[in-house]
């Protein structure tokens, strides 16, 4: 989220609500359908292959069509497939340090950034 805060600070133009969203974006005040639409995110991101048909029914309960959850999981996948390029060229970011000896900079560790696979190897 670091690298994309200056983005969603633009689109919000609220400081204090991302910066609650930063803590926690399930208890940041949004409504039901934005939640529904930020956890199926979150999921498709760190465990993509344990989204399933009823992360998709939450999306449609929430007011969203085939063509929005669409559109969401190919943003969520964008996302994905540009960090995972990013980290597999070593590229960094402005204002991000090369890992200290030893780390790797994957997911988990202090300098990485979410490549959208959950951390797994098999991603």
């Amino acid at each position: 989220m670091t690298h994309h805060r200056r983005g969603l600070r633009r689109l919000l133009r609220d400081d204090d609500l991302l910066a609650r969203i930063e803590r926690d974006w399930r208890t940041a005040g949004r409504d039901a359908r934005r939640r529904a639409i930020l956890g199926y995110a979150e999921a498709l991101t760190r465990t993509p292959s344990a989204v399933a048909e009823e992360d998709v029914e939450g999306l449609r309960a929430a007011g969203r069509d085939d063509a929005d959850v669409l559109g969401l999981a190919e943003c969520v996948a964008y996302y994905a497939y540009v960090n995972r390029i990013a980290d597999g060229l070593g590229v960094r970011l402005e204002g991000e340090s090369a890992p200290e000896s030893g780390e790797s900079g994957a997911v988990g560790d202090a300098g990485g950034r979410d490549s959208g696979n959950g951390g797994r190897a098999d991603g």
